[in-house]
């Protein structure tokens, strides 16, 4: 999923080269309105297009240099040309507001002025605000970006490669809980402290820009007046496929795990479903695999047998575009990207990414690619972004995005449902057998839905948490314990360990601390099934629509290129029209596509008696994995922990000693006195209790009270002995009934 850097550029540029200062002198005075009629729209327009490319190519040099090599210079560097951006923008975006569009009769410059006046992201704070604004930025990103988990005693590890093939591929529970939660205190617990600050300067960004806080600035790009009914509406109609998918795999988990850690009434721990975020499950496909004697190819290690490179993946995604009549990435683009790790010890930023640069030749990848399937289709879905770059670059600056945000997701990722298919890798030599019989299409279904389907509530949720965080709703201490609710009640899944507000799991998700909108890819979900069908349709494809490969189909590929060459000249619902034939979002084809896999997970769950859902809200916490554990409320590492157990037992044990000697004590001395006569009784001596002196019988009646009071207080050690051994079944207070 591929991050856009397509951020305007910078007023003192402009001054600097000279170029507007004869513009100003025109239309200085705002107050004549006959420098602000379409005539001097146009102008102005043109004048904006001139100098915006480069503007946004210094800004984005800029911030390339600084994620391809994270320095204190290259980060400065950045921060510097964001701050002159900000003032940029501010300038065009008031001024596109001061032109009376609804009197233009030219549709592209009325729709011009209105992007440029609504896109003023990151505006002028006053003085210092915009620095300390793009800092926060900075440290957040920065702070995932570098973060590491360390052994006690070895080395540390980054998020990739190495914590993600932990949580990928090892099936130790203590294992995937030391990694899971190692990256969240790691990451998270460094956000946490600011975050708030983050959501104050946001809004305060948004509401300078007319909008009354950033999420509503972020729902503004699809302008859509029922986006939020709308999203409400495609994910009910996506539920059923999830809720079936989901009872499925936690009974495929509960046969490996046991019920020790998986409740067949409740949520899933979210640490056991092979993907850092439980975004993606399908590197559990092994453990639920529907037919096990029919396991599919292992793609990864064909490729590894073969000697491909990450050069040769990239070098596939191209041809297949090609073959589509489209057009092959420049030169520049195999000089310029990173499509590796870089081994000469520079730090970077791994997020994957696609970049656009304002030349006409200059378009890269930002990848850290290992040779595995998964990181072919991510290939394939970041040339989706290149393509699209290519395709809409003689349009005006400001058309040169997407129709809205899901549209550029959802171009790459409709070639990879293509580039994933039997067919496709059978063409490629991935494959040996053409041909899949129903069980290995079953299983073929499930490796697909394991990845997409087990996308979709996570991929609605997080956007959801933070509009709820920007316009108030969820304040700053509760952040943790409402992320969590939303994961319960939409993914079915709950943290391994008790989470507390001192943690921050949200930020463990880089589109959170890096501040990119999310909802995206959520659209996208389901914008990508409607493009693959209408595609699959104009290939002259035949048959179940998940066997489709459009791979060749140059009619498709004409197809795909008219759309993609409008960019954003028009309204994202046009622009879907012209390329499914239906100008609203549906998940008829998703649908479809999953059809024959929904059937069998329906027949299964109700043949195991499965309860769809998740109505037990509650988990079993194991110990949590870091170096400390909590003893009579004092955090001490695990030995210490142990240390301070058996001195309470062998002091209870004392006491058990204690009390039993004094029972006997007791019990002899009132066998004494009751043979005693009570006139004898009256003339004995005085006993001594704790140093006082007191009749016989009422010493042995305050001995009996201090008897009693010690047998309390060893029941209340024992009990606390107990309540230490068994204190990891703890449950959180928001993991309970809505």
């Amino acid at each position: 999923m591929g991050t856009r850097w397509t951020h305007p550029g910078s007023l003192l540029v402009l001054l600097y080269l000279g170029q507007l200062l004869s513009w100003l002198r025109i239309v200085g005075d705002p107050s004549l309105d006959i420098y602000y009629n379409e005539t001097e729209a146009k102008l102005f327009l043109q004048f904006y297009d001139q100098t915006a490319s480069n503007v946004l190519k210094q800004f984005i040099e800029a911030t390339w240099n600084y994620v391809t090599n994270i320095t204190k210079p290259n980060q400065q560097a950045m921060l510097q040309k964001e701050l002159e951006r900000s003032q940029f923008m501010k300038y065009f975006g008031t001024r596109a507001h001061l032109f009376k569009i609804a009197q233009f009769q030219d549709p592209a410059v009325k729709r011009m002025l209105m992007l440029m006046a609504a896109q003023g992201h990151r505006p002028a704070l006053g003085d210092t605000c915009p620095l300390q604004y793009n800092k926060l930025l900075a440290y957040m990103e920065t702070t995932y970006s570098l973060a590491e988990v360390c052994l006690d005693e070895g080395p540390c590890m980054p998020l990739e490669p190495d914590l993600e093939e932990i949580m990928a591929t090892s099936r130790d529970q203590k294992e995937l809980l030391w990694a899971w939660e190692g990256w969240r205190d790691s990451v998270g617990r460094q956000i946490r402290p600011i975050f708030w600050r983050y959501v104050q300067l946001s809004n305060k960004v948004a509401q300078l820009n007319g909008y009354k806080d950033m999420g509503d600035l972020w729902r503004a790009k699809y302008e859509s007046d029922t986006l939020e009914e709308d999203l409400e509406q495609l994910y009910r109609e996506l539920q059923p496929l999830y809720i079936n998918l989901h009872a499925y795999v936690r009974r495929a988990l509960h046969r490996y795990y046991g019920p020790e850690l998986i409740n067949l009434r409740g949520p899933i721990p979210a640490h056991l479903l092979g993907n850092m975020w439980a975004q993606s499950w399908n590197k559990i496909l092994d453990l639920v695999l529907p037919f096990p004697k029919k396991p599919p190819a292992d793609i990864t290690q064909i490729m590894k047998t073969q000697h491909w490179k990450p050069e040769k993946m990239f070098e596939e995604a191209d041809k297949f575009f090609a073959s589509l009549g489209l057009l092959s990435v420049p030169p520049n683009f195999w000089k310029k990207s990173m499509l590796e790790m870089p081994t000469d010890g520079r730090e970077v930023e791994c997020e994957t990414s696609s970049w656009d640069f304002y030349t006409g030749d200059d378009f890269r990848v930002k990848k850290c690619t290992e040779v595995t399937i998964e990181d072919l289709l991510s290939v394939f879905h970041q040339m989706g972004h290149i393509q699209y770059f290519m395709q809409y670059q003689n349009l005006s600056v400001i058309f040169r995005e997407g129709a809205n945000p899901a549209f550029e997701e959802a171009v790459g990722s409709m070639i990879t449902l293509s580039a994933s298919s039997h067919k496709h890798l059978f063409s490629t030599g991935l494959l040996g057998v053409q041909r899949q019989d129903s069980e290995e299409e079953i299983n073929f279904l499930m490796s697909i839905a394991l990845e997409k389907i087990a996308f979709i509530p996570f991929s609605y949720l997080v956007d959801r948490f933070r509009w709820k965080v920007f316009d108030g709703t969820i304040k700053k201490d509760i952040y943790n314990q409402e992320w969590w609710n939303l994961r319960l009640t939409h993914q079915g899944l709950c943290p391994p360990v008790p989470r507390t507000e001192d943690d921050f799991d949200p930020g463990a998700k880089f589109h959170v601390s890096a501040s990119v909108p999310y909802m995206r890819y959520f659209l996208s979900l389901v914008l990508q099934f409607q493009f693959h069908e209408a595609l699959c349709n104009a290939s002259g494809h035949v048959g179940p629509l998940h066997q489709c490969d459009i791979y060749n189909s140059k009619k498709a590929g004409k197809i795909l290129e008219n759309a993609l060459k409008l960019g954003s000249s028009r309204p994202w619902r046009e622009v879907l029209k012209e390329l499914t034939g239906q100008s609203n979002m549906s998940t008829k084809a998703l649908m479809s596509y999953f059809k024959p896999l929904l059937s069998w997970l329906v027949a299964e769950n109700v043949q195991q008696g499965e309860i769809l859902g998740w109505p037990d809200f509650t988990c079993s916490f194991e110990e949590r994995s870091t170096n400390t554990v909590a003893l009579l409320g004092v955090q001490m590492k695990p030995d210490q922990v142990t240390f301070g157990q058996w001195m309470l037992l062998v002091l209870s044990l004392v006491m058990f000693l204690v009390v039993l000697g004094l029972a006997c004590r007791l019990y002899f001395l009132e066998k004494q006195s009751l043979g005693q006569d009570s006139v004898v009784l009256s003339t004995l001596p005085s006993t001594y209790f704790l140093g006082m002196p007191a009749e016989p019988q009422q010493a042995a009646r305050r001995q009996w009270i201090l008897l009693g009071l010690c047998l309390v207080l060893m029941l209340c050690v024992i009990g606390l002995i107990i309540r230490i051994f068994t204190h990891h079944h703890r449950t959180p207070p928001w993991m309970t009934a809505e």
